[in-house]
């Protein structure tokens, strides 16, 4: 019982699914709608089960080990939920426009969610591969969910290739970790590395290791997925592999490098610093050369990837913390600008290109606003959460006296601010295509100015979040 206890919020969601799923076969066609107000309130659900939780434990496993809540994954599991709450928010108007099955997309975004979860509280190798596999399989199919759309179903099978090479190497990784430890027990496994990290089975291992986690991470040079999945897939999937799945491939990092293998931080940290540095330059600096704004925003997801990663290489408390804070805030942030992007979209003719954005602020002044909000906190500018994520991370790397690789992450940023004031410029001072106003459902409107006072009010107040993040990772 005390199994079942720690995991309910997991078998609630994985309930909610097969009811949404069994259910979406006897409905009518007018009560499709039905299938997006039972997944958000499966997610609510799992949201309020997951606190109910928290307060009683401090750290608690169950499955003989295999599966454990901690601080991490009470803070990851919430956002991760409350990102995925406006995810489907925002796609709602667009899946049923595009007449894309309600049931299948929520049914197959819930398993993914259920993915992240088990990925967050995974404490051996093993769980931490099924969560995984369940988030990935999950995104496969969701790419590939506008069937009639030629370019969905080739950037889904770039997607499953690529994805299925990923995983291989990802599970040789484990395989030659189980060989040099005795165990897939991420416990054991960091006590038998504290007398022999530089085992050469383990270093073997661990480059595959961090070859599948910079693929699932999108970190150059394993990002060729991203942009073309991004382009390619229907732009309510896009919105939802750019947002929450961040905040799992965080804890993928942590549990795999940090609850595992944190005995052998010096041989996986160079590792990390080639992929930070690659993403964060070749992000910035291809961005600049893109038309569409998916495109754009796929290889500014590359280089906040680098930011992620430098926290995590610092190999301190403070970094993971930084860590953390950023992978939630580029989260919501990402969420929010995909929303935009959906909020203008017109039936039967997706916004594509940078200069479809022209003149948003003629057709509605409120959504411009909100969409700068987000592009500048995205470049890093005060006072918004961008920058203070930006700085937490860069202050943990200066700590770790990685002076010169801090300095490269501030050049580089600074590159990347370009193409963010570019979008800026067409929304404010282009004039605008189509002169029709951009309208949109009133909780869509209220989610949507949620979303950008957010951006001020965690730049201005970033203990909220970032106090959390410090007591995920304290003692």
């Amino acid at each position: 019982m005390d199994n079942l206890g720690l995991a309910t919020p997991e078998i609630f969601l994985l309930c909610a699914i097969c009811v949404i799923l069994i259910g979406d076969l006897y409905v009518r066609e007018d009560q499709r709608p039905l299938a997006y107000l039972l997944a958000q309130v499966s997610l609510i659900g799992t949201l309020l089960l997951t606190w109910s939780i928290a307060p009683e434990i401090g750290s608690a496993t169950a499955f003989g080990g295999s599966f454990v809540m901690d601080q991490m994954s009470v803070v990851c599991k919430t956002w991760i939920l409350a990102v995925s709450i406006g995810v489907f928010l925002y796609s709602r108007d667009y899946i049923n426009s595009r007449n894309i099955t309600n049931g299948e997309y929520y049914t197959l975004a819930l398993c993914g969610v259920l993915g992240m979860m088990i990925m967050v509280s995974s404490s051996t190798m093993l769980t931490l591969y099924l969560g995984l596999e369940l988030l990935s399989l999950s995104l496969y199919a969701l790419v590939a969910l506008n069937r009639k759309d030629v370019r969905s179903s080739e950037a889904a099978m770039k997607y499953f290739v690529l994805g299925a090479l990923a995983s291989g190497a990802l599970l040789y990784g484990i395989s030659m970790i189980y060989g040099a430890t005795g165990s897939l027990h991420f416990d054991a496994i960091s006590n038998a590395l504290a007398t022999d990290a530089d085992s050469t089975a383990a270093v073997f291992g661990l480059a595959f290791l961090v070859v599948g986690i910079g693929f699932k991470f999108g970190a150059a040079p394993f990002h060729m997925w991203v942009p073309d999945v991004y382009e390619g897939a229907p732009t309510s999937v896009t919105l939802y592999i750019s947002s929450a799945p961040k905040i799992a491939a965080f804890a993928l990092a942590m549990r795999f490098l940090v609850d595992g293998l944190e005995n052998a931080h010096s041989n996986w940290q160079g590792m990390l610093i080639i992929l930070s540095v690659m993403s964060i330059v070749l992000g910035n600096v291809i961005a600049i050369a893109q038309v569409s704004i998916k495109r754009m925003l796929a290889y500014s997801t590359i280089s906040h990837v680098g930011f992620i990663l430098l926290g995590i290489l610092s190999g301190s408390e403070q970094g993971y913390s930084a860590s953390m804070f950023y992978a939630i805030t580029y989260a919501f942030t990402s969420m929010g600008a995909f929303g935009i992007i959906l909020a203008m979209d017109r039936v039967g003719a997706d916004v594509q290109l940078l200069t479809d954005l022209r003149g948003l602020f003629r057709r509605n002044p409120v959504y411009a606003a909100v969409m700068m909000l987000l592009l500048v906190s995205m470049a890093g500018v005060p006072p918004t959460v961008g920058f203070y994520a930006k700085l937490a991370v860069l202050s943990a790397v200066v700590q770790a006296d990685l002076v010169w690789l801090a300095v490269v992450a501030v050049i580089f940023s600074v590159v990347g601010a370009f193409y963010y004031l570019r979008v800026i410029k067409y929304m404010f001072f282009d004039e605008p295509a189509e002169t029709q106003p951009v309208l949109a459902a009133f909780d869509v409107k209220v989610g949507l100015s949620i979303n950008g006072a957010a951006i001020l009010l965690f730049g201005v107040f970033p203990g909220l979040i970032m106090a959390a993040c410090v007591a995920a990772f304290s003692g």
